[in-house]
């Protein structure tokens, strides 16, 4: 009788067990290990499987991220738990924080942003790029500064073409001010040993993709132009999650051209583009 009353019925769940939500930390935990590949560790490689094929326990490892303030953006094995930081988790890396771990001045923490971004935009300069999870981006540190410098120069003639003061102060709020600081900074600049000051624009970019490479998103290839990196399967979750930023709109519409080697030419927009950047923008940061 009992077996015709619950004929037709969903089972029911099984319960969560305490190893259940240990299984589920632990996936969390490689997630947030970056560098850290499911290939390369049979742990994470069965607590992927078992993401996969088990809807439970799937929703459980999604809501232990949630708990964390970590935001699910692929699980998968070319990319194992890719999680990025929400903006409330305890997580989270801000621009300000990055860049006083480097330097004191205030206008810098705008050129890290301009940096991060500009690797961004460099590295998937195209929206088929972000969408073709084979495609590999490539960058040197020379190339991006170089594509900076170039896309400082074209913001600066469109301004005295349209007649807009070309010379704010140099703390003012916002990327545009950070455009021109940058281009008034120094490229290279050496110490007496003939380090690369940490101060020129390369020296930000190289912090910038250092931090990248640590963080995962990057792996560097060779020393060639300063050094050559090329993009991880995270580097472009984060990316694609990011791009529809409004910074990351508009430096793309400068036109960017990528080339193999990681350096990068522009071409002129469209009359009607619009140069105006919003401020405070940075990849991978909050602001």
């Amino acid at each position: 009788m009992t077996d015709d009353l619950t004929e037709g019925l969903p089972e029911r769940a099984a319960p969560v067990t305490p190893a259940d939500a240990a299984d589920a930390a632990r996936l969390v935990s490689f997630g947030l290990q970056p560098k850290l590949l499911p290939a390369r560790d049979a742990e994470y490689g069965e607590l992927l499987r078992r993401y996969r094929e088990d809807p439970a326990f799937a929703r459980l490892a999604d809501a232990v991220a949630t708990g964390l303030g970590l935001v699910v953006l692929e699980v998968s094995p070319r990319a194992g738990m890719a999680v990025t930081a929400a903006e409330d988790s305890v997580f989270a890396v801000r621009m300000g924080d990055y860049a006083r771990r480097t330097a004191t001045d205030s206008a810098d923490r705008f050129l890290h942003g301009l940096a991060h971004l500009a690797v961004a935009a460099m590295a998937f300069p195209r929206p088929a790029d972000l969408a073709d999870d084979g495609y590999i981006g490539r960058l040197t540190v020379n190339g991006v500064d170089a594509f900076v410098r170039q896309a400082c120069r074209r913001i600066e003639e469109r301004a005295e073409e349209q007649g807009d003061n070309t010379d704010p102060a140099s703390d003012a709020p916002g990327l545009e001010a950070a455009w021109r600081v940058y281009a008034r900074r120094t490229s290279t600049g050496a110490t007496k040993d003939a380090r690369r000051l940490a101060g020129s624009t390369t020296g930000i970019v190289a912090k910038a993709v250092a931090f990248l490479t640590d963080s995962g998103f990057l792996q560097r290839t060779g020393d060639d132009a300063g050094g050559s990196y090329r993009t991880t399967a995270r580097y472009q979750l984060q990316v694609r999650d990011m791009a529809g930023s409004a910074a990351m709109a508009e430096l793309l519409e400068l036109g960017v051209v990528p080339v193999s080697d990681g350096s990068a030419t522009l071409l002129p927009p469209d009359d009607g583009d619009d140069l105006d950047l919003v401020a405070d923008a940075g990849l991978p940061f909050h602001a």
